[in-house]
């Protein structure tokens, strides 16, 4: 990755001066030059208005809606400051305390259940992804942080997406012809705006809730054991065509309740169904009520043990 340097375009001295001030009282141990940091000012805030710019929205100042010390760190890190990462690592999660290491692991273990060695395989390889792009020609993944959001909710939504597109990567490698076309396996998700993620999550709650045992069942089958819609109706005994009858079912509910939640919200996107799609897979695999002890705890009601997962 080629080191990031600053540009001869007009810098923000005094805003990096006054920065950097209030970050040492907090950060102490982190010092970021100020040349450095008024570079990261001028690119962060590029980056969060060309979104702005794509979206028609309203373009902001340089310091208005960032996160100071959460930005402060994420730039010392690209730096390679080691006390950055340290902190970084030691990061809370604010979720019961957690750190933001263990958060990972959590994380971990649902997407990979069972398989500690590649859960912990897992977060010990994603510190090195933070600084490496996703194409040799591409800037580092921590560099698209733009500080206008917070860092550790941002960082876990990076480790939860990458993963899932490895998984689907791997799904796919053994796919079969007549599921290929099938969008019951949604993709991973981009980075997307850590408010409507919230909204989506409050305003999935009531499907989740109205699941029925065999819907969960379908659901876990295909998104946490990753089955194809062969392997699932192999695996319960019943013929594929009631498979591709239930996910439609499934895909239609969910939609019907989600949309008109989000737009009760004041959602503004130009694809709602894109974006409910691509969350839905994280969901999924969130969810306490598709959990593997609850998949599990189905799967015995129907004298089955749980499918060897595809890796």
């Amino acid at each position: 990755m080629d080191s990031l340097s600053p540009s001869p375009a007009k810098g923000y001295e005094k805003e990096a001066r006054m920065l950097h001030a209030f970050c040492r009282v907090h950060l102490p141990a982190i010092d970021l030059k100020h040349e450095k940091l008024d570079f990261h000012l001028r690119r962060c805030m590029e980056l969060f208005n060309a979104k702005c710019r794509d979206k028609g929205i309203a373009e902001k100042s340089i310091l208005e809606g960032l996160h100071f010390l959460d930005f402060y760190l994420a730039c010392s890190c690209i730096e390679g400051l080691n006390p950055a990462w340290e902190t970084l690592f030691a990061s809370k999660t604010g979720r019961h305390d957690q750190l933001l290491v263990d958060a990972l692991r959590s994380r971990a273990a649902r997407l990979f259940p069972g398989d500690s060695m590649r859960q912990e395989d897992t977060v010990a390889e994603f510190w090195g992804f933070l600084l490496a792009g996703e194409k040799e020609t591409s800037s580092s993944i921590l560099g698209k942080y733009d500080g206008r959001r917070p860092l550790v909710p941002w960082l876990i939504r990076v480790f939860h997406n990458s993963n899932l597109t490895k998984l689907r990567q791997n799904k796919h490698t053994k796919a079969l012809a007549e599921d290929a076309a099938d969008e019951m396996y949604w993709h991973a998700p981009e980075i997307s705006d850590e408010h409507w993620h919230q909204e989506f999550r409050f305003a999935a709650q009531e499907w989740l809730e109205i699941l029925t045992d065999p819907e969960k069942l379908l659901l876990g089958l295909r998104i946490r054991y990753r089955l194809t819609q062969r392997e699932a109706a192999t695996f319960l005994g019943i013929h594929e065509s009631n498979v591709s009858r239930l996910t439609d079912k499934i895909r239609q509910n969910f939609i019907q309740i989600i949309e008109p939640r989000l737009l009760t919200a004041g959602w503004t996107g130009d694809d709602m169904i894109t974006f409910v799609n691509t969350e839905m897979e994280a969901l999924i695999l969130d969810a306490p009520q598709l959990s593997s002890e609850n998949l599990a705890i189905i799967l015995a009601k129907k004298g089955l043990a749980a499918p060897q997962k595809n890796n």
